[in-house]
């Protein structure tokens, strides 16, 4: 494996989100604001001082496209209050990327998703959290099949008044991605993807490479585990290729995920300064046709 002094996040090569270019492994902050499962209102804070470090660390570490929302927060951390203390006056290469849709309240309860007239507090509260005067990527995350045309034109709107430089979508369908793009330019599309995916899945992030779309699998590490994290359900093939590689199982569960294409992001997220290394270092793994074979569906 790469030592630490040399593990920098461009090895995995990069892409561009409509005129933005990032580096391929990026850094997720979900799991910046607390302990144990993620996003509850019962779970502890984490300590301040160490997503500081965590998040600046990434920077050293060549990580230019930071994942976030306004609804990541625990009693005492959000995420993008993070971001802001830790990296403003950002770099100017420093793409971040945050998403809209689902609200909590202040007790840190879900609420209801965002009503077309609640999207654009939605984009400003995150504007004020970051201290930014546009956001660079905005996702509208979906729940269900039904129609997002309504509320996706709110965020074309706001895109067209410069409040929000591009267009993603998290968390949907092919058809929400074909009525998305009939109405403004999408570069990214968030959807849970990793080893043991379906096949129209598989299928789909080849559609959103074919059309120059991003694809940023979430859950790529903790597959079924989700906001839990990872658990010890990692197959014997996981597990042999990693130690052919003198890897942990997370790293060759990433570097599957960038082998998929490369339009294929990864956005790992922790709150630990030896995992954030780990996860970056992935990048660096060249996984051969007998291991794909091994760990494909």
């Amino acid at each position: 494996m790469t030592s630490e002094g040399t593990i920098n996040a461009a090895a995995a090569g990069t892409w561009k989100l409509g005129d933005l270019p990032v580096n391929r492994i990026g850094f997720g902050a979900m799991r910046l604001t607390q302990y144990g499962e993620a996003l509850t209102a019962e779970a502890t804070s984490s300590d301040r001082g160490r997503a500081i470090t965590v998040l600046r660390r990434a920077i050293e570490l060549g990580v230019n496209h930071i994942d976030t929302a306004a609804f990541y927060f625990s009693p005492l951390r959000s995420a993008n209050e993070l971001i802001n203390h830790a990296l403003a006056p950002y770099p100017d290469d420093l793409v971040i990327v945050t998403k809209v849709g689902p609200g909590r309240d202040p007790s840190g309860e879900w609420m209801d998703h965002a009503t077309p007239e609640q999207l654009r507090g939605q984009v400003e509260e995150n504007l004020r959290q970051l201290g930014r005067d546009h956001l660079d990527v905005v996702n509208l995350r979906i729940v269900g099949t039904g129609s997002i045309a309504e509320r996706f034109g709110v965020l074309a709107d706001l895109r067209d008044a410069g409040l929000i430089r591009h267009l993603g979508l998290s968390n949907i369908t092919p058809e929400h991605l074909a009525e998305a793009q009939a109405i403004a330019p999408v570069v990214c599309v968030q959807n849970m993807y990793g080893i043991g995916a379906r096949p129209d899945q598989a299928e789909f992030l080849r559609t959103c490479g074919e059309q120059g779309v991003a694809f940023v699998p979430f859950y790529a590490i903790a597959g079924a585990g989700r906001e839990a994290g990872a658990g010890s359900t990692d197959s014997e093939q996981v597990l042999a290729v990693a130690r052919a590689h003198g890897a942990s199982a997370a790293q060759i569960r990433l570097a599957w995920t960038l082998h998929q294409g490369p339009h294929v992001l990864a956005i790992p997220g922790t709150g630990n300064p030896d995992h954030l290394a780990d996860n970056v270092a992935a990048g660096t793994i060249e996984l051969s046709a007998d291991d794909l074979a091994l760990l494909s569906p």
